[in-house]
């Protein structure tokens, strides 16, 4: 039997989408509930730093992540991103204060810096790079459905229970994570001694060049998931939806459904291909949850934009690997997420900042973001036509 027609779903695979979908609930589970948490806090004017500051480590922590996971290995650097879920979770009771919120919000960045990064080069390392976009889209799936169970599952929590009984079950889910990593196998061929020279970076270990491309479209693409995580707490409650985490829900079942078949489609006709549909399918969804009158009308919005980001996440990460060097692999990576940070960064910052708790501000903050994402359209478009040369 050839390679390419050999199963992917190994034992591997199986306990590192597990891991995934765990990480993924953990640190998820919180979003929808931080607006209101920090308000209560006394820093509602503070709500555009929810995401920013996360986001904010988790791009600078990249470089690196992305070296240690070529030097040190993939298996200890998915560790840290989880041991950094289950600590915050921990704190959050303890330091409720606006400020030791904000503080804590910076130290959690930390968890995706890291274990995204190794994680994606794990796949690499044990997927024909034939099967990458397939083996991307289940293992995406596995995140998003993480991304989907944590968030309604932790507001079901703070209803019942509290805020503090939310923050220790993140905490727990994390800890279910860092299990199930310390029982794989190490992929990385040549595994270094952690070393404080690995904690120095030079200008050459932030970017990798050749994957900046996907990095361009990662940037644009993003800018309207800093918005969603920002903004649609609020914008769902002004609409009448007693549980936030319910647009989470939809969108990342709707995602669930298309992350598999993207890609696979990607893997036969092409990542910018696919990409391209992504982008178009996200600015659309914008738009409806943009004139969203009913929590109905939001949550068609919501699944729209779930079928945009799912055709987009494999893609991109396919499309960033294809793009690196066996030995660069990590870097590459990084130089995607550290992209994904600042468009997530950003577009939580600006339009929380303009938003100011001024609910009717949200419509003309989504449209903004719809001219972005097309931009990106404009680049890839671009940058086709310059590979046709």
């Amino acid at each position: 039997m050839s390679q390419n027609k050999k199963s992917i779903y190994t034992l591997q695979f199986i306990l590192l989408c597990m891991s995934s979908l765990l990480f993924s609930s953990s640190f998820n589970m919180i979003i929808p509930e931080l607006p209101s948490y920090l308000s209560s806090l006394g820093g509602a004017e503070y709500k555009g730093l929810i995401i920013s500051l996360f986001t904010l480590t988790a791009a600078i922590s990249r470089p690196f992540s992305g070296k240690l996971t070529d030097r040190w290995g993939r298996v200890p650097v998915m560790a840290v991103g989880s041991v950094v879920c289950l600590i915050c979770g921990f704190l959050y009771p303890i330091l409720s204060s606006v400020s030791g919120f904000l503080l804590l919000r910076l130290v959690h960045g930390f968890s995706t810096g890291f274990k995204p990064t190794a994680t994606s080069a794990y796949v690499a390392d044990i997927i024909p790079q034939e099967r990458w976009g397939e083996a991307l889209g289940m293992h995406g799936l596995c995140f998003s459905i993480g991304g989907a169970l944590g968030p309604s599952i932790g507001s079901l929590i703070v209803n019942a229970y509290g805020m503090d009984a939310m923050f220790y079950s993140s905490s727990f889910l994390a800890f279910l994570s860092i299990i199930i990593v310390m029982n794989m196998k190490e992929t990385l061929a040549v595994k270094e001694k952690l070393h404080k020279s690995m904690f120095f970076i030079s200008r050459t270990d932030i970017i990798d060049i050749g994957a900046l491309p996907a990095g361009i479209i990662t940037f644009f693409s993003y800018t309207a998931f800093g918005l969603i995580l920002t903004l649609i707490p609020d914008w769902s409650e002004h609409l009448g939806a007693v549980n936030k985490g319910i647009f989470f829900t939809s969108f990342t079942a709707a995602s669930v459904l298309v992350r598999f078949v993207a890609g696979k489609v990607s893997d036969r006709y092409g990542r910018t291909s696919v990409i391209l549909v992504g982008l178009v399918v996200t600015a659309f969804s914008l738009f409806i949850i943009s004139e969203s009158t009913s929590v109905t009308i939001l949550l068609v919005g919501a699944a729209i934009y779930g079928m945009g980001t799912g055709t987009l996440s494999p893609a991109i990460n396919a499309w960033t690997i294809d793009l690196s060097s066996p030995q660069h692999r990590g870097k590459a990576i990084a130089t995607m997420y550290i992209s994904m940070e600042l468009g997530i960064g950003l577009g939580a910052l600006i339009g929380g900042s303009y938003y100011n708790d001024i609910i009717e501000r949200i419509p003309l903050i989504m449209k903004i973001d719809i001219v972005i994402l097309c931009i990106g359209i404009l680049y890839l478009l671009y940058w086709r036509r310059l590979k046709q040369h």
